[in-house]
């Protein structure tokens, strides 16, 4: 994996990594580092001085703070991992230095972290299993957080290691299922029982299609290209150092800035979703509900609670003795099996949520022992709800409406995301960007044709990546940007019959083939380890 074992028409038109950096790049690298976590410092304090409970112990504060930086650490990782795929080719093309290109990636990725949605956020956190979510603040949650986060962050620096585009997005999704495979087994039942199996198949096909859709498209774009765009300027590799000329330069400068942008706002939310479940394990008070929320909202929500439940017990009424809802919904969203007990349970539980914001008025209200289990009978409720979609259950219209309106109140209660969080993972997704970037980038570069990259293949690879990653956003979905990106330039050095490196091919396979049952054990193990301390 030697970086000068390359062909010689690669090597002819190679980029100059070995100028030296800006003087200015380290102290300010320095100074943004600080500023986030300080940034972050202080934005945390503000928000539980906000919600007037007295301060009795500072060790949440050491276990949050703790918790924070690494996962502050897995979005670092996933920057200098990931985002060096959409600066490949206009460092290749040379439409920009390696210096300016990492930099301005950087940027687009922090403007991406900061325009996202949270979707994608919350998708990722429905992986994980409803009795774990549920008891974030024990120590069953803390070592699922940290299982997760290290066996993604080791998988992700061991393939970094050896310049391998594995995803990041494969990993963390990976980790995720073996957290909820251990803690099923440990808890005595089968480990196919532990995941959302509905929203792991739906995230797997977006992971397993993305590859595919990256190669068939970026070769169909650049056919298309040759049949409709009549420059040979634009389907030669740079013969030396030399920029394309301007319109060849804007297009690749233009489909870089929208990877990096799509990068940010897909992967950035990766981040945001397990730092709010940390934030909701280490301080519920300030952040298990969404205290934003305007108090003239709370009437509307308790008259559709007490519509709704009464809907349900219409359709189904309550046994005598019915059993503990939280056990029966628990249940229901675990096995998704619907029985008699599963409407009532949930009408009970909309209830007692009911019940609790039309006595306080506001969220911000809520007493600090109530905020928690207020959370968690919203979050199971909705979830619930959800589940009860999927399963098609046989509702009147009227109350199929109410419901699809009830989990959308609740979602805007539990799932949010403060300014805050959004800015300090661009700013460690962002610095990430301009660290480490060189492995990964010669890989893509160098080793996947056997030809140097052209123009018109930096651009379809790139233009191909930016519209799949933008369109899974929009679906929610997790993307792997290394797998569209690499398999892109695949795909356009398979239609330019330029050949291609089958050895790195391979590698790219096994890695691919190799990153989700790895990390499933990865995590596995490192749930079953720290659930013991």
């Amino acid at each position: 994996m030697s970086e000068n074992s390359v062909s010689s028409p690669i090597n002819r038109g190679r980029p100059n990594f070995d100028s030296k950096g800006n003087r200015y790049s380290k102290p300010l690298f320095l100074i943004l580092l600080v500023s986030g976590l300080a940034f972050a410092g202080l934005n945390l304090f503000h928000d539980v001085e906000e919600t007037g409970a007295p301060v009795t112990s500072y060790v949440p504060f050491l276990l949050l703070g703790l918790a924070l930086l690494i996962a502050l650490g897995f979005e670092f990782v996933n920057g200098f991992h990931d985002t060096a795929n959409a600066v490949a080719t206009v460092i290749y093309t040379h439409s920009l230095t390696p210096g300016v290109a990492v930099v301005w990636s950087g940027i687009c990725n922090f403007l991406g972290v900061l325009l996202s949605s949270g979707v994608v956020a919350f998708g990722i956190i429905s992986l994980l299993p409803v009795e774990l979510i549920l008891q974030a603040a024990s120590g069953s949650g803390f070592a699922m957080v940290y299982a997760l986060l290290f066996s993604a962050i080791i998988w992700n620096l061991g393939t970094w290691y050896f310049g391998l585009p594995s995803s990041s997005s494969h990993t963390l999704i990976g980790s995720i299922i073996g957290v909820g495979v251990a803690n099923a087994l440990l808890h005595g039942r089968s480990g196919l029982s532990g995941v959302d199996w509905d929203q792991a198949l739906k995230v797997g096909y977006s992971l397993l299609l993305s590859p595919i859709v990256g190669f068939v498209c970026a070769a169909l774009l650049l056919w298309a290209m040759k049949m409709l765009i009549r420059n040979r300027q634009l389907y030669q590799a740079p013969a030396n150092d030399q920029p394309p000329p301007v319109w060849i330069r804007g297009m690749l400068i233009l489909t870089c800035t929208g990877v990096s942008f799509a990068h940010g706002s897909n992967d950035g939310q990766k981040g945001m979703g397990l730092i709010m479940l940390i934030l909701v394990g280490t301080m519920p008070i300030a952040y298990a509900l969404n205290r934003s929320l305007p108090p003239d909202q709370i009437p509307r929500v308790a008259a559709l609670t007490q519509v709704t439940e009464q809907q349900l017990l219409q359709i189904q009424p309550a046994a005598n003795p019915l059993p503990p809802s939280r056990e029966v919904l628990t249940e229901f969203v675990r096995s998704s099996t619907l029985n008699p007990n599963v409407l009532p349970a949930l009408a009970m539980t909309l209830s007692d949520i009911g019940d609790q914001i039309r006595r306080y008025g506001s969220m911000e209200n809520i007493p600090a022992q109530s905020v928690s289990n207020t959370r968690n009978q919203m979050y199971l409720a909705s979830e619930s709800i959800k589940h009860l979609q999927t399963a098609e259950a046989k509702l009147p219209e009227e109350t199929a409406r109410n419901l699809t309106a009830m989990k959308h109140e609740l979602d805007s209660a539990t799932r949010f995301i403060p300014m805050w969080v959004k800015v300090v993972v661009a700013i460690a997704l962002g610095l990430g960007t301009m660290v480490g970037w060189r492995r990964i980038v010669v890989t893509v570069g160098e080793r996947i044709g056997k030809t140097h990259l052209t123009y018109a293949q930096g651009a379809s690879a790139e233009l191909v990546a930016m519209m799949t990653i933008g369109a899974a956003d929009g679906f929610g979905l997790p993307v792997s940007t290394t797998h569209v990106l690499s398999s892109g330039v695949a795909g356009t050095m398979a239609a330019n019959r330029s050949g291609l490196q089958m050895s790195t091919l391979r590698n790219l396979a096994v890695a691919w083939i190799l990153t989700l049952p790895v990390s499933i054990l990865l995590s596995a193990l490192l749930y079953a380890l720290f659930i013991h301390f």
